[in-house]
């Protein structure tokens, strides 16, 4: 089963948030993990503003572990129509663009995704 883990649930899972659990069961054999390009910047970009660099770099190479899906033209458009018809900010259509495409369920914490389909949210 292909699954797409949310910037906000990898961050939960590499901080030990509250929620950390939650998503570590979609961290095991069992599921294929696609990440789009953008979820690797968001997750660089916070945990080394707030952990430093050497933490950032070492679990975004886990991400590069997942199958890193690059923004092609085709996922732009969809994540345009995408956030026309859902009202979502260019990262979180971004995000469940690239589910679609790879028809993937995105798992996230993130309430502007909640209630979407193909989209499981954890809380």
């Amino acid at each position: 089963m292909k699954v797409l883990i949310d910037s906000s649930g990898w961050i939960e899972f590499f901080t030990d948030g509250p929620l950390a659990d939650r998503y570590a069961v979609y961290l095991t054999p069992r599921y294929e993990i696609v990440t789009p390009t953008i979820v690797l910047y968001e997750v660089y970009k916070i945990i080394k503003r707030e952990r430093g660099e050497e933490t950032a770099l070492l679990h975004t190479a886990r991400l590069n572990g997942t199958h890193v899906i690059p923004l092609t033209s085709s996922i732009a458009y969809l994540a345009a129509d995408l956030s026309l018809h859902h009202g979502l900010a260019m990262a979180d259509a971004i995000v469940y663009a690239t589910g679609k495409d790879q028809e993937a369920e995105v798992v996230t914490g993130d309430a502007d995704l909640k209630g979407l389909p193909g989209v499981v949210y954890v809380r």
